[in-house]
């Protein structure tokens, strides 16, 4: 019933709020931010974390909220674990900082830096060879570092550094337990407005996990294929339909194969719009997994 009643809050004015003064961008970066172009619509903020709990599958609507909340503890406990697994492996991970430098060697060797130390973490290493998917995992946690310290730093929210550290830690356990793919480039715009509009770690971490489910074949990349070219192709059916004349102008600049929007499928529209309209788009798409190209496309009609 909560749910009900605030879903279309927007249309009560006495509960309309501007997402934008939700998520506000640090105003010497409001010139290159990019504007908002929908009207305020899609979930309300102030249930905006619980509902894409359900819209991603973290919870099955038809659950009491017994049932949720005992989900709920049973995971949080389980992320806690995992969390403890890692720190195991680093001590950076939960520490309240970014690793943003390497910090072991492709053969698993410690890397000190200058000051003395390892780069950034210290290293729990008795002297024997570490098994190679912790090697793996170790070589990603500076590109993590690095990606976090670029993803959304408009947004007023990443001023503070225990939130940037937040978001490592969940990029940071998520690569250790996804050993098919690990980490990949794009993943910390996927993660950031999770762990923004929820206030736990733990369950923005699920909530992730369950996105990721999703969109994981994106950045499933061989020597011949690209993750999003099945996504390419629709998209390039879409606008012969729509658009035959753009669709031969793309085809004789020998874009036919619609490369350019690489990115904007990787990582579903985050760095083309802005952060509340992304938001927006990604209530839709959970709707359906396929609405979301055809719902850009409308705008040429």
């Amino acid at each position: 019933m909560r749910l009900r009643l605030l879903a279309c809050c927007y249309n009560d004015p006495e509960m309309r709020i501007d997402p934008d003064t939700v998520y506000p961008i640090r105003p010497d970066c409001r010139d290159d931010a990019p504007k908002t172009r929908f009207k305020p619509r899609g979930v309300h903020p102030t249930i905006k974390g619980e509902v894409w709990e359900f819209l991603l599958g973290c919870y099955d609507p038809k659950s009491t909220t017994e049932q949720c909340n005992q989900l709920r503890q049973q995971r949080r406990l389980e992320y806690e674990q995992l969390k403890a697994k890692c720190r195991e492996m680093d001590t950076a991970v939960g520490s309240g900082r970014v690793i943003t430098m390497p910090v072991v060697t492709e053969d698993g060797q410690p890397i000190e830096n200058p000051n003395g130390g390892a780069s950034g973490s210290e290293q729990k290493n008795s002297g024997a060879p570490l098994p190679k998917e912790v090697i793996d995992w170790k070589l990603t946690l500076h590109q993590i570092g690095l990606d976090v310290n670029r993803t959304d730093r408009l947004l007023v929210y990443y001023e503070r550094q225990e939130n940037l550290a937040r978001l490592w830690d969940i990029l940071a356990v998520y690569s250790w337990i996804d050993k098919d793919i690990g980490y990949c480039q794009g993943m910390s715009d996927l993660c950031s407005p999770i762990s923004i509009i929820l206030e736990n770690e733990a369950d923005a971490f699920w909530c992730f996990e369950r996105l990721m489910r999703r969109v994981r074949g994106n950045f499933k990349s061989t020597s011949t294929s690209i993750g999003v070219r099945a996504q390419l192709t629709t998209l390039s059916t879409i606008m012969k339909s729509v658009d035959p004349k753009l669709h031969e102008h793309l085809e004789n600049l020998d874009g036919g194969e619609y490369l350019f929007a690489f990115r904007m499928l990787m990582v579903l529209f985050r760095r083309e719009f802005s952060f509340v309209d992304t938001m927006y788009l990604w209530e839709v798409s959970c709707l359906d997994k396929k609405v979301i190209i055809n719902f850009i496309s409308s705008a040429y009609y």
